[in-house]
């Protein structure tokens, strides 16, 4: 089983992390104090100790990847986290950007469809210091029903166009941030759903993201 160590030299590196994000534009000193707190190495294969701290984005298994961290901020940034906020996650991944919220204060549904990365996070020690994070097993597309309507949503991959099923699990004055596909790099937009059902759309940066896929898959390709 990995062990997990924060020693100085991780917290050093983390803050210099941090400072460089201040440097590129992320200015929610909530957001920063956060991601200042998880040690992003736990995240990663040992492999990656040495460099887990630079700003860039990490293979974590099953073509995915733990997002650049400037990327989780300015997603974050986007989203205005407030404390209790329910917020739906599409794309578990590794839970980075999951605990991210979590530390805000939000009650975290997330998603996951690659069922080895979401059985590897049910066997993650760590993830036990947030029991406000619960994990699902599906479709990203679907969301959670159930569980709606959300104050906030996420969406951490490439979406061909804004699912309108997400749309529907959005509270009234809710805000979604999802990248959607313009080519070859999507945009990120921030939604806000209005008392007519209709959605005021405000675009920002480009990014690359890995694709959003819908389905789910049982770790054999499926």
């Amino acid at each position: 089983m990995k062990k997990y160590e924060d020693e100085y030299r991780h917290k050093g590196l983390r803050r210099k992390l941090i400072a460089s994000l201040q440097k590129k534009g992320i200015s929610d000193q909530k957001v920063l104090d956060a991601m200042n707190n998880i040690p992003r190495h736990f995240f990663m294969d040992l492999a990656f100790d040495q460099i887990a701290y630079e700003d860039r984005a990490f293979p974590i298994g099953e073509q995915q990847t733990i997002s650049q961290p400037y990327t989780v901020a300015y997603q974050t940034q986007l989203l205005e986290v407030k404390p209790f906020d329910k917020v739906l996650e599409i794309g578990t991944g590794s839970a980075y950007q999951s605990v991210v919220l979590a530390e805000l204060g939000a009650q975290v549904y997330t998603i996951e469809r690659q069922k080895k990365l979401f059985d590897s996070n049910k066997n993650f020690s760590y993830l036990k210091k947030y029991p406000g994070i619960k994990f699902f097993y599906g479709d990203g597309f679907e969301g959670l029903p159930t569980y709606a309507p959300f104050d906030k949503i996420i969406v951490t991959a490439a979406a061909p166009q804004i699912p309108p099923k997400l749309v529907e699990q959005l509270r009234t004055g809710g805000k979604m941030v999802i990248p959607v596909d313009e080519s070859n790099t999507q945009r990120m937009l921030r939604l806000t759903k209005k008392a007519d059902g209709t959605l005021a759309e405000e675009k920002f940066d480009s990014f690359s993201f890995v694709p959003m896929l819908g389905g789910k898959t049982n770790g054999n390709g499926q």
